[in-house]
């Protein structure tokens, strides 16, 4: 009998989404004559009964494939909504689509709720991890968080020509609540002169007294600063504005603080890039790994495994039981990390050289 497998894209969009989806049907069609079935919008699609019979080339564009490079997610996604209050309607749904196995697409918090759904309804389920976070456990690579990595650094390419010639700071808010990996490699690939992200609190007197250094000491009469929207403030970091946090964003409140420490000889500029983090053409990084991501999922389901998630670990995939995923999830920066103390030898204030303790 062939085998229905469902596939469903969960949480905020991110590229590489699509060329996960084409991997999983190209690959459990080809090879091992399954049926896969697209359920729209996450969860909501089970609780509703909806899906939609994917082929290899249903999408087809006079014989292109788009989905190897198209950004967003086909079958739609959704990150609200109180999915576990309707488990057992979800799990009727997935019996009366008649699945046999789901593969599922999401971040952290979308694969906890997997997790949940599975366990009581006793699915063959594999996960695939997607976030511009990056801060899914036991996995150095997920999908989508190359592309951001890319397009916040063509903008701080962008931005660093004008912050050049009219002697301006330029502040750059990046997505990011309560991880910094994003912050952390766009800045150190974008050559920003400061760099603040949740895991290290830093102090408006810091930001200042970098600024200063580089004007004074080596004429540097513009910088660029790459901020995370959940940076920490230090406890003893005075505060000078009536600008809220986060209700004026981390961006605006940091330019606030620079200009009156500054006593308003610093020029200030902000940049919230916001969801255009989230858009766009994978990257090629991004299309390799989905397509990889893809295929070994597939190949977990052939092989009767579940409660799995593929992940990136030197340089290849491997499986990894989704308990611990999630035991050790969000995976946060490491202030101790090589990667921050290698902006720190670069000359990149990034804060307190060690995180306030409670």
């Amino acid at each position: 009998m062939q085998k229905r497998v469902g596939i469903l894209t969960s949480g905020g969009d991110c590229p590489g989404l699509n060329a996960v989806i084409r991997a999983v049907v190209s690959h459990a069609t080809l090879t091992y004559n399954w049926q896969v079935l697209g359920i729209p919008y996450a969860t909501r699609g089970l609780l509703e009964i909806k899906a939609t019979p994917l082929r290899i080339h249903g999408l087809d564009l006079r014989g292109i494939d788009p989905l190897l490079n198209m950004g967003g997610t086909i079958l739609g996604s959704i990150n609200k909504g109180d999915t576990l209050a309707h488990i057992q309607e979800i799990i009727a749904g997935y019996h009366a689509l008649e699945l046999d196995a789901l593969i599922g697409i999401g971040g952290d918090g979308s694969l906890a709720i997997f997790n949940q759904l599975q366990i009581q309804g006793n699915w063959q389920f594999i996960a695939i991890p997607k976030t511009i976070d990056n801060d899914v456990a036991k996995t150095e690579r997920v999908v989508g968080f190359d592309t951001a990595v890319n397009t916040i650094v063509d903008a701080l390419n962008r931005l660093i020509f004008t912050a050049a010639s009219h002697d301006r700071v330029m502040i750059v808010e990046v997505m990011g609540r309560n991880a910094g990996h994003l912050a952390l490699h766009s800045g150190i690939a974008g050559g920003a002169d400061v760099i603040l992200i949740p895991e290290i609190p830093y102090s408006i007197q810091g930001v200042c007294h970098h600024l200063a250094e580089l004007r004074d000491r080596w004429e540097r009469k513009f910088a660029i600063v790459v901020i995370a929207e959940g940076a920490q403030i230090a406890a003893d970091s005075s505060n000078y504005t009536s600008c809220e946090k986060p209700s004026c964003g981390m961006g605006q409140y940091l330019a606030e603080e620079i200009r009156h420490c500054s006593h308003h000889q610093i020029d200030v500029r902000v940049s919230v890039l916001g969801h255009i983090q989230r858009g766009g053409i994978p990257s090629a990084f991004d299309r390799l790994l989905a397509t990889a991501f893809g295929k070994a999922a597939v190949d977990l389901l052939a092989t009767g495994q579940s409660s799995q998630m593929v992940a990136w670990q030197n340089g290849q995939v491997v499986a990894v039981p989704l308990d611990a995923v999630l035991a050790d999830s969000p995976c946060l920066v490491n202030p101790d990390s090589f990667l921050v103390q290698t902006a720190r030898s670069l000359g990149t204030y990034m804060g307190m050289e060690k995180p306030a303790t409670a």
